[in-house]
């Protein structure tokens, strides 16, 4: 059970309730991550529109996602891993070993996209202060410096999603479970 409320549509304060509207008009249903972060309407304003800003960011989706599924692995996040998840299958049609590897913390079999990966977790553990060798490995893969600071961008979103699943150990939805991760943080 989560320790924060898991707002409604009808429960929501009014500020979020748009968002959550979205939402369900989007996937269906209210992802619980939206249903948490709408006890804040600041909060969930922030995870939208940085959400929107991070799809246009030069990334492809494919390496969004590696961004994104790495930070939440190495956060411990399930929720975020889980939903991740299923945006590489059904929005990216992605190929189930990148998928799996991105899940199980293993070598990605793109080297572009391990070097992705291995900034991102350089990134996340030195909050970014990445040596120079680390910088320069990211940028020999083929990266630039608009790479560099999108993935910051990309590890700020995750960090706004991961932190809050995480405190309020929100539950995963039943349209989520096929893709439950059960790892363990990094």
């Amino acid at each position: 059970m989560s320790r924060l409320t898991v707002q409604t549509l009808e429960s929501a304060p009014e500020a979020s309730q748009p968002y959550l509207a979205a939402a369900k008009a989007k996937n269906g249903f209210i992802p619980n991550l939206l249903g948490v972060l709408a006890n804040a309407p600041t909060a969930i304003e922030m995870y939208v529109k940085v959400s929107e800003i991070n799809s246009r960011s030069s990334f492809t989706l494919e390496e969004r996602e590696t961004v994104q599924i790495t930070a939440a692995t190495n956060h411990g996040c399930a929720f975020c891993v889980a939903g991740h998840t299923a945006v590489c299958y059904k929005q990216g049609k992605l190929d189930p070993t990148l998928v799996n590897a991105m899940r199980d913390q293993t070598p990605l079999p793109n080297p572009k996209l391990e070097a992705l990966a291995e900034f991102t977790r350089a990134v996340i553990r030195t909050k970014g202060a990445v040596s120079q060798d680390e910088l320069q490995a990211f940028l020999a893969a083929g990266y630039a410096e608009q790479q560099v600071l999108e993935v910051i961008l990309g590890v700020a979103l995750a960090t706004l999603c991961n932190f809050a699943n995480t405190l309020a150990g929100t539950e995963l939805n039943p349209e989520l479970a096929a893709y439950r991760w059960d790892g363990k943080k990094a």
